[in-house]
């Protein structure tokens, strides 16, 4: 067999693969999103099928001949073959029966942390809960080989990023995090956001918002689910919101996040599509696109400038003082109880709390049946609140129901990511917040399709981050950034 023979069968193989491997995806968005509630255990058997295929596929003895024979011809072979490589390594290491179930198991679960969260009853769910957790420990030991079972889980999401570094890094951040805080408490905060604002209206402006940001209606849609996420790539990356009539907020960003990760997966250079380079190359990397897109651009006071005028078209006068008070609304600091309603301040603590907790789980040290006690605990000691009910407390993340154990840090390094982008980016469109006001986000999201999204898994996730920067990552940027924009917002 010739060199070119090999890596042309191998992506073939590949091709096929990736192909399948998102007929799988399409299944997790319809249940998120479509499945009636009693299809869920047919649910798990159709997904676990799946896996049982794909793992077949990926760990197919004649991958490693292949990748023997083939001699990449330029970097994108390279790259492709590069990760190849790293998903059969990992593949091989996990028998296919526990695949399987890990699929069938994790497909379930998510319909009873569902109803578990709706009941506010953490008793429903700690059972499936522990059985997603030692499936999760038993794959971590196939990976790990004798290493430590959560950063063998990191890899999955991070691929070369372990507990320690990411540790070392939130323990850089928290000083910093902590004093903004405790400044930013010490000051009056600034008028919220009252009203009521229709499901219907409030789903027409998230559609505006999507289109000002590129999203591509073509490729895409958006729906409603208990946890917003997006789905797919290539030709067809979807998106989904959720609605809650008395605090828009929540639409307008979980829209604006969910099209960041989109938008990524659309961006990517079409001649990787169905292959390993045709999806973005970590969860930093696609948190980083999320992030910037909701934050530095959809919060700053440039692009809220003239999402006010948008609302006041929709809803009329508004409870706020003109622009300027809707931007501090949407900035408004508070310890909150949900993650993902959080402001920029509080943010990475709550990562940071779920990295600690999930690490110990995963770990052995913490009890599943211990687990909302601790979480009760270190909210407290955190945020300074004592959490009232389950659905605001470890029930509130559709993760550890779906297994992705490993998943909650990359939120975090995606921060750290977007602070080193939107530093970079406004020196490379310096007039970017002139636009912005304007509703016109092309210059920053066209910066950012060209720097990263449409390059895809070509580079390693810090490399990728780098190139488009011109310097390595740290978390300085984010940082210099917080402290800037909450010492004006709040006059200190």
């Amino acid at each position: 067999m010739t060199n070119n023979t090999a890596y042309a069968e191998l992506m073939a193989h590949v091709r096929q693969t990736e192909a399948l491997a998102k007929v799988a995806e399409r299944l997790g968005w319809d249940q998120e999103t479509m499945m009636p509630r009693g299809g869920a255990e047919q649910r798990g058997e159709e997904m676990a099928a799946m896996e049982g295929v794909l793992h077949a596929r990926r760990t197919d003895g004649q991958i490693a001949q292949w990748l023997a024979d083939a001699d990449p011809v330029d970097a994108v072979a390279a790259a492709q073959l590069y990760q190849i490589d790293r998903s059969y390594r990992r593949s091989v290491k996990v028998p296919g029966a526990l695949a399987q179930e890990l699929a069938r198991v994790t497909s379930v679960a998510q319909g009873t942390w569902a109803a578990a969260r709706a009941a506010d009853k953490v008793a429903d769910f700690l059972p499936t809960l522990a059985q997603v957790i030692d499936l999760k420990r038993q794959e971590a030991a196939c990976l790990a080989e004798g290493g430590d079972l959560y950063d063998a889980l990191i890899d999955d999401y991070e691929p070369e990023a372990t507990a320690e570094s990411l540790g070392a890094m939130f323990g850089r951040m928290r000083p910093r995090l902590v004093a903004l805080r405790e400044a930013v408490l010490g000051c009056e905060a600034p008028p919220a956001l009252h009203g009521h604002f229709g499901q219907d209206a409030q789903l027409r402006l998230a559609r505006d918002l999507a289109s000002a940001f590129g999203y591509d209606w073509e490729r895409g849609r958006i729906d409603l689910a208990v946890h917003p996420f997006s789905s797919g790539g290539g030709d067809d990356s979807r998106i989904t919101t959720r609605v809650v009539e008395s605090d828009p907020f929540n639409c307008i960003y979980s829209t604006i996040h969910e099209v960041g990760h989109s938008s990524y997966e659309l961006a990517i250079d079409p001649d990787y599509a169905m292959t390993p380079l045709g999806h973005g190359v970590s969860m930093g990397v696609h948190e980083s696109q999320s992030r910037i897109y909701e934050n530095q651009i959809g919060r700053g006071r440039a692009f809220t400038g003239w999402m006010y005028g948008q609302m006041v078209e929709r809803f009329g006068a508004l409870s706020v003082d003109g622009p300027d008070g809707f931007y501090r609304a949407v900035n408004r600091v508070q310890p909150g109880f949900i993650r993902t309603e959080a402001d920029e301040v509080h943010y990475n603590l709550h990562i940071m709390m779920r990295f600690d907790l999930e690490r110990a789980l995963i770990r052995g040290d913490l009890a599943v049946t211990d687990l909302e006690a601790a979480w009760n605990d270190r909210f407290a000691a955190d945020f300074g609140v004592a959490v009232d009910r389950p659905s605001h407390g470890m029930l509130q993340d559709v993760h550890w129901s779906v297994g992705l154990f490993g998943y909650f840090p990359t939120y975090t390094l995606g921060n750290v990511y977007a602070g080193c982008l939107n530093k970079a980016m406004r020196a490379a469109v310096p007039d970017v917040d002139a636009a912005l006001a304007r509703g016109d986000t092309s210059g920053a999201t066209g910066w950012l399709r060209e720097t990263v999204q449409r390059h895809g898994g070509l580079r390693k996730p810090r490399d990728t981050i780098a190139a488009a920067c011109g310097f390595e990552p740290s978390e300085g940027p984010l940082l210099d950034y917080l402290e800037a924009k909450f010492r004006d917002l709040y006059r200190l």
